[in-house]
């Protein structure tokens, strides 16, 4: 629990100002109560401008360093670079006694992940990841609709994030070999599907994945399969790929009772994108053509029909660290959450590489 006190609003400092800073957390923390966006850590001078326009307010920062000459300055650090500093810079925020969010993925490796888990502990600090993909309408909508088991006995998740990018982008860290970059769709896109899973359905007991590269020059997965088995019996099937012209259905979940199926992805990034914040009436929600489709039988009788959606609200995940930071209330993304993920990755890694099914039986 923090000292701060509750009338006054926590000071986040955010590491990265590209895609993930500029569209997600920058304006997430913006909009939510109790929180400032105090300053923002780029050295790029395009993104120094972007910076500056949107948060005149906050001061901008050359490197990390100008953070730990005086910590006390902040109360809250979002790691939002590139993948292979996550770890060393979630350190160091540790270290000079701050919480910190890592955006996901959480690390390269299961070891990296724990290394910096175990900071955390020693510290005492606040430790979270960034799995905001929890909070999308498509996932919070399926999830109500399991638990109250609307569909029976769920049999298969299918779940996918498809696009068409036929180009890899040149020098792109995302698309580079070095395994520090934590690059390709499995790390990117995987760490969401495979989150939603588990929460789903808890740790999987045997993972086999298919890792091909299609585009010429690739140097990373951007066609990629997995599939976790459930001590349940439930099957989960997630795609991602970036040579997919047509994409199939979002999400579909099959129970012996009724099938739900939801085309299109969440609105909320196209929502930031465009201007449009927490709050504005428009936030999270789509129009009813857009809506999930549901055909299921309850007490008897059959409905088949679009299911109005649970509006996505990813803002959450920054009202709920607040609190914990306040508080002493739970974590919106436990650490050991993210561990369990990136266990399931190095998983789908390994039977790719091994063409074979992996057994998880001892890590459940």
């Amino acid at each position: 629990m923090s000292s701060i006190h509750s009338n006054d609003a926590l000071r986040v400092v955010i590491i990265g100002y590209g895609h993930g800073g500029e569209v997600f957390h920058a304006p997430l923390v913006a909009s939510t109560p109790g929180m400032r966006v105090s300053a923002i850590v780029t050295s790029n001078p395009e993104r120094r401008r972007h910076a500056q326009q949107a948060f005149p307010q906050a001061e901008l920062l050359a490197s990390a360093e100008e953070i730990w000459k005086d910590p006390r300055r902040y109360d809250l650090v979002v790691v939002t670079t590139p993948n292979r500093f996550h770890v060393s810079l979630g350190i160091a925020a540790l270290q000079a006694g701050l919480p910190v969010v890592v955006d996901k993925p959480f690390a390269a490796s299961v070891a990296d992940a724990e290394r910096l888990i175990a900071v955390s502990e020693e510290t005492g600090k606040l430790l979270s990841v960034f799995h905001n993909a929890r909070w999308d309408s498509v996932f919070m909508t399926a999830r109500r609709i399991v638990e109250a088991q609307l569909l029976g006995s769920v049999a298969r998740l299918e779940s996918r994030y498809e696009r068409y990018r036929p180009v890899p982008r040149a020098n792109a860290w995302r698309e580079l070999a070095d395994f520090a970059d934590a690059g390709g769709l499995l790390y990117d896109l995987g760490s969401h599907l495979i989150d939603q899973a588990l929460l789903l359905f808890g740790f999987p007991r045997r993972v086999y994945a298919e890792m091909p590269r299609r585009r010429p020059g690739v140097e990373v997965d951007d066609d990629t399969f997995v599939s976790l088995e459930f001590a349940s019996g439930v099957h989960a099937h997630l795609w991602m790929s970036s040579v997919v012209r047509v994409p199939a259905s979002r999400l579909r979940i099959t129970g012996l009772l009724g099938t739900y199926d939801k085309w299109g992805v969440d609105p909320q990034e196209e929502m930031l994108r465009a201007g449009i914040r927490p709050g504005d009436e428009r936030w999270g929600m789509e129009p009813r053509e857009r809506w999930g489709h549901i055909s299921t039988e309850v007490s008897g009788l059959h409905f088949d029909g679009a299911i109005e959606p649970v509006r996505g609200c990813s803002e959450r995940y920054y009202a709920l660290m607040r609190d914990a930071i306040l508080t002493g209330s739970q974590l919106p993304v436990e650490p050991r959450e993210a561990l369990a993920t990136l266990q399931v990755i190095e998983a789908a890694l390994r039977s790719a590489q091994e063409h074979t099914v992996v057994e998880l039986a001892n890590l459940a």
